[in-house]
């Protein structure tokens, strides 16, 4: 236990005091050694039923202030995260296993969505509708949604919940958040930070510990007027069963299978760099990786041998070191699952040209990055979401097989168009069912953008001025006067 990590902050915090010292412990585990770094409180039904009392009490004020003096929490938030950018990452890498420099970025990214919203909350528009009839006054309020639940995933500890927490204190709601138990420790820091920032009682809380029981006292208790949620697509569909007993406003930001498509007059370097740091970003456990690869005939291989080389130079190991690139994946679950997806698609004819092995690393979960050309329609890879460093290249003739080719999944989260052309983009982007394309571009998330998926990746936008919006109940007035 001497790698623990020595924060007050492995507690839960239930109406501005940390608690939870008398629970069971669930242990944090380093994926890139085993190593256990922490634990925290396995709490349940009980602690979460009163962190959402807690936050029921604390809106009756807290919407109550102006959205001038939630700007001044937010920013100060905003100001101590930045002070403690170095901290975060390294707790960050430790816990999930994230390249440092990707964590000190997402830090930053963090920080952004609580000066974005701080701003953003100031710029609540009600509205005067033109009335029918001289002795009435029609108009629209903007009111906010009430006690926000805010589930996070373990890939994006710090983005992922300051991309929830920012619009919903701007808007005058406040908030009970279940971090993933992969990766608490996170997210606990930001909350002992929001703290330090002075947030009154109650409007922010945390519990740590069973999904089920937690979940189920989310979903049961009526104070709780919103859930937000990013993760698989199986449990969003579990939420959004049980959100219908109480009609709960929900947002869902679901798994994706994001297709890359590179057609022949495309800048084949910036296709090779964009798809790389697409692809292999965070190990390829992000939700907007590029999974499957569509490369015209005229350009496939010159593409796929610039890409090989490329992805070999990638450096695996564990994300502590600063020149590594690759860190390790979550859990051996993940690695057994990426191997499944490479073997498959092996055993039906695919080529490997790199990669395709687990590699032995002090006791790590690290899969090496993995090429597979001749991919075919027919292998999992192709199908299933992989989460993990493997980027699987199929050959296609005309624009109309792409598109189809892409289109033909459950899924409508993010897709990657590489070509030079204006139009040819235009028209292809058109047909494209997802919520984000990058054209030209394997990086397309922006704070002040919208980010959300069609079809099974979810419903609902965070990010930009929508972020705010499903934060907010539109009321109508109509106002009689003689």
């Amino acid at each position: 236990m001497s790698q623990e990590l020595k924060t007050k902050a492995h507690l839960i915090y239930i109406n501005g005091e940390w608690s939870g010292a008398d629970l069971d412990e669930l242990e944090v585990v380093n994926p890139a050694n085993g190593q256990v770094i922490g634990c925290v409180p396995n709490a349940g039904e009980v602690e979460a039923h009163e962190a959402i009392e807690a936050a029921h009490q604390a809106f009756q004020t807290w919407s109550q202030t102006t959205a001038y003096e939630r700007a001044g929490y937010l920013k100060k938030f905003h100001a101590l995260i930045l002070e403690h950018q170095e901290e975060l990452a390294q707790i960050m890498t430790k816990e999930m296993g994230k390249p440092i420099n990707e964590s000190r970025g997402e830090v930053a990214s963090a920080a952004s969505f609580l000066e974005w919203y701080a701003e953003e909350g100031k710029r609540v528009y009600g509205e005067t509708i033109p009335t029918h009839t001289q002795n009435k006054r029609l108009q629209v309020w903007k009111k906010p949604v009430g006690v926000v639940a805010a589930i996070t995933p373990w890939n994006f500890p710090a983005a992922m919940l300051t991309r929830k927490m920012g619009p919903a204190l701007a808007a005058g709601c406040t908030i009970v958040i279940k971090p993933s138990g992969d990766s608490p420790l996170t997210a606990i820091k930001m909350v002992e930070l929001s703290e330090q920032a002075g947030f009154p009682k109650g409007v922010i809380n945390l519990v740590t510990g069973s999904s089920s029981k937690i979940g189920k006292a989310i979903m049961e208790n009526d104070k709780v007027r919103k859930v937000t949620f990013t993760g698989s697509t199986e449990v969003g569909k579990m939420l959004i069963q049980q959100s219908a007993h109480q009609v709960k406003r929900l947002s869902l930001e679901l798994g994706g299978h994001a297709p890359v498509i590179i057609l022949n007059d495309a800048n084949i370097d910036a296709a090779v760099e964009g798809v790389v740091a697409s692809a292999f970003r965070n190990a390829g456990q992000t939700c907007v990786c590029a999974n499957r690869i569509y490369v015209q005939s005229g350009v496939h291989e010159e593409f796929v041998d610039k890409f090989t080389k490329a992805v070999n130079l990638l450096k695996v190991g564990n994300g502590a070191e600063e020149t590594v690139t690759v860190g390790p994946l979550i859990n051996q679950a993940s690695v057994q699952k990426v191997r499944h997806h490479v073997e498959d698609a092996l055993a039906k004819g695919a080529t490997l040209l790199t990669g395709g092995v687990s590699l032995e690393n002090d006791g790590g979960n690290f899969y090496a990055p993995t090429v597979l050309s001749d991919v075919t329609a027919s292998m999992v890879v192709m199908h299933e979401e992989t989460f993990g460093p493997v980027a699987p290249i199929q050959k296609v003739e005309t624009i109309e097989e792409a598109i189809a080719l892409a289109n033909d999944t459950p899924y409508g989260l993010a897709a990657y168009v590489f070509t030079e052309s204006v139009s040819q983009g235009t028209r292809l982007i058109e047909q494209l069912q997802y919520g984000i394309v990058g054209w030209n571009d394997g990086v397309p998330s922006a704070t002040q953008a919208p980010f959300g998926g069609m079809k099974e990746s979810g419903f609902g936008r965070e990010g930009g001025h929508e972020g705010i919006e499903s934060y907010l109940e539109s009321q109508y007035v109509s106002m009689g006067i003689n």
